[in-house]
């Protein structure tokens, strides 16, 4: 006798963390999402959790992307429609995914999407000519404190320091996105910081301009006071509350 196929759930969520930081810095989220009943992922990328910033060393963008399609994978393995959530460079790898996949993806949630960084040295920048030159004789670069409310600032897991060839697959990974964003046209909310010194506040409005998403199926929430760990910041219950209100809309359309 042939069993019948398992039915499956009609959403789930997938999250992804940023660069050089961990699960952790969106636990607050994750603990949301968790409450909504909807099976949630938020898988822990390559290199990243580790006891020594040196795991991500020869760390590549595609590694990355492998962790996001693996994940995506199993998810959409028991869900119908995933409603994809990145926060920085998570945001990327939910950028590409919905690109590639749009039958799958219900929605997406970008969250300080770094596209374009302040970074003088990141794609697009002025410098960025140099960056592959400076790699070669600096090996690695330090990280400031990512959270404006030092009092509210919890551990992330976040390293202090970065390999340089890290960054320079997160360029590549920047690049890449780039040139996918036209090719996305689900429903998509944006959060951003408008005084955070990582990624630049035209990033939100650089995708919302460039995504194919009609004008109705895309917004963009500003917050004031928060740096660029914003699920760890004084405006994080704002933000966790906007996503899961997108959240709820799209599960009871």
């Amino acid at each position: 006798m042939t069993e019948k196929p398992q039915q499956k759930i009609p959403f789930g969520i997938l999250v992804f963390h940023g660069f050089t930081a961990t699960i952790d810095s969106v636990s607050l989220l994750v603990d949301a999402l968790n409450r909504t009943g909807l099976p949630v992922r938020a898988p822990l990328l390559a290199g990243h959790g580790s006891s020594s910033p040196e795991a991500l060393r020869g760390i590549t963008c595609t590694d990355w992307l492998t962790d996001a399609e693996k994940a995506f994978g199993q998810l959409s393995a028991v869900c119908e429609k995933i409603i994809l959530v990145g926060h920085s460079m998570g945001a990327l790898l939910a950028l590409h995914l919905a690109a590639k996949y749009e039958g799958q993806v219900d929605s997406l949630v970008l969250a300080a999407p770094a596209i374009k960084l302040f970074s003088l040295l990141s794609p697009g920048r002025p410098l960025y000519c140099l960056a592959s030159l400076l790699a070669r004789v600096k090996k690695k670069w330090d990280l400031k404190t990512a959270c404006n409310d030092q009092q509210l600032a919890v551990s992330t897991g976040r390293y202090p320091w970065v390999p340089t060839d890290a960054i320079l697959s997160f360029f590549l990974l920047i690049e890449k996105t780039i040139t996918e964003l036209d090719q996305v046209k689900v429903p998509v909310l944006i959060l951003h910081n408008r005084r955070e010194t990582t990624v630049l506040p035209e990033s939100a409005t650089m995708i919302y301009n460039t995504i194919a998403t009609g004008a109705t199926n895309k917004a963009i929430v500003w917050l004031e006071h928060s740096e660029h760990q914003m699920f760890c910041d004084s405006e994080r219950e704002l933000a966790v509350r906007a996503i899961a209100d997108f959240i709820d809309r799209r599960v009871s359309a």
